[in-house]
């Protein structure tokens, strides 16, 4: 709804956004990424800027669907998780404890960083192919669901470019 000065009533900067702590404050989202090994996505969402990783987990880990196996019964849930250091809290460690899925999250001021290296890279490495669609690396719609399905259609396209080689 407009007024009669032609600028909009709700809100200016969209939903899901919010101030970046790093770029002065600026409204921005982040993207939510859970990748298999080979780094296909599995799982994408979306939140405010100034918003703690570790809160987006709990929705990502759900929103995996079932894959279908060749061998075996389907699988519901991964078999392992890695993670930096942003989701090392207890509570985290226990609710994937509780759903049986084994957990690699890097512990505050013991673990360094080079060994999640070796597994992280993946996670940069479809950010880095995210990045690439410049739709995404700048986000000019303001409604969540819209950016939410551009995010979800660059993740497609990704899926198909590597299962097309």
């Amino acid at each position: 709804m407009r007024d009669r000065f032609g600028q909009h009533a709700g809100p200016e900067k969209g939903d899901l956004t919010g101030p970046n702590p790093v770029d002065r404050g600026k409204y921005g989202s982040k993207i939510h990424l859970i990748t298999e090994r080979t780094g296909l996505p599995l799982s994408v969402g979306i939140s405010g800027a100034n918003v703690h990783d570790s809160q987006a987990l709990a929705p990502l880990v759900k929103g995996i669907p079932p894959i279908r196996s060749r061998r075996g019964p389907r699988r519901r849930r991964p078999a392992k998780l890695y993670g930096d250091k942003g989701y090392d809290y207890r509570h985290l460690r226990q609710w994937l404890a509780q759903r049986g899925i084994q957990h690699r999250i890097a512990r505050k001021g013991i673990d360094n960083s080079q060994r999640l290296g070796r597994h992280r890279w993946t996670i940069e490495r479809t950010m880095a192919w995210l990045a690439g669609c410049r739709r995404l690396h700048r986000r000019y719609e303001r409604k969540a669901e819209h950016f939410l399905a551009f995010t979800s259609l660059a993740c497609t396209l990704i899926c198909y470019r590597r299962l097309a080689k």
